[in-house]
């Protein structure tokens, strides 16, 4: 079962005029079905802000609401609940493709809780040497000149089994640099749901410094892919 949370916010139901939570797609007293809610993703399924999400019960809770919304069960109702069903069905499709994948959830919670995130954003202050991934900078700089060292041979017509070899080996290392962020991500998950606030400002500077580094790490490995391919 999914952990329901109650925002306590209450607004009056269109139909029956009785107070509700404004999180919910349908009155819980009259059923009628209302109109998109405010709040966010995790509001749509009675989800506590989280990282660590279960996905089995996401998904049967997204299929469940998405019957009760679903527009051809409202063909015959009036027009602001045809509209409405539309809506909600589309904000829970949203909601769901953004929880159910753990890079889009994470990049989301953080920007609800205020973090910058995206390459507009990225390394953006200097004198925080951790969204910078300095220790890359220099390997980088050899990877670069191999891949136009590709490039060329491959216009020129030319194969470089030993290029092409070194490349793919830097490719492999770089997929194993991004696993490891990966599973650093998942443990600042950790302390941030089971955190105090400050042990959550801490875990949240440590993931967008992570989401940088893994931006940095993706871009790499579909440049060598690429090139690879070409």
């Amino acid at each position: 079962m999914l952990k329901v949370l109650d925002t306590a916010v209450p607004i009056a139901c269109w139909s029956c005029s009785i107070g509700h939570n404004d999180s919910t797609l349908f009155c819980p007293h009259c059923s009628k079905i209302q109109p998109p809610p405010g709040g966010d993703f995790f509001q749509v399924f009675g989800l506590k802000r989280g990282f660590q999400v279960n996905l089995a019960a996401l998904e049967q809770e997204f299929h469940r609401l998405s019957r009760k919304v679903h527009p051809d069960r409202f063909a015959r109702a009036g027009e602001n609940e045809r509209q409405w069903s539309l809506a909600d069905t589309a904000l829970l499709n949203d909601a769901y493709r953004t929880l159910k994948d753990p890079l889009y959830r994470t990049e989301y919670l953080l920007k609800l809780e205020g973090a910058e995130i995206g390459e507009e954003h990225s390394g953006k202050d200097r004198k925080d040497p951790s969204r910078v991934p300095d220790d890359l900078l220099e390997e980088v700089f050899d990877l670069n000149m191999q891949l136009e060292e590709m490039r060329m041979a491959r216009k020129m017509g030319e194969e470089d089994s030993e290029l092409q070899a070194s490349l793919t080996a830097a490719k492999e290392k770089f997929d194993g640099l991004l696993e490891a962020v990966d599973h650093d991500l998942r443990a600042q998950w950790q302390v941030w749901d089971a955190g105090d606030s400050s042990a959550r400002q801490a875990a949240q500077k440590t993931m967008v410094a992570l989401l940088d580094r893994r931006r940095y790490l993706s871009n790499l490995v579909r440049d060598v892919t690429e090139t690879l391919g070409a």
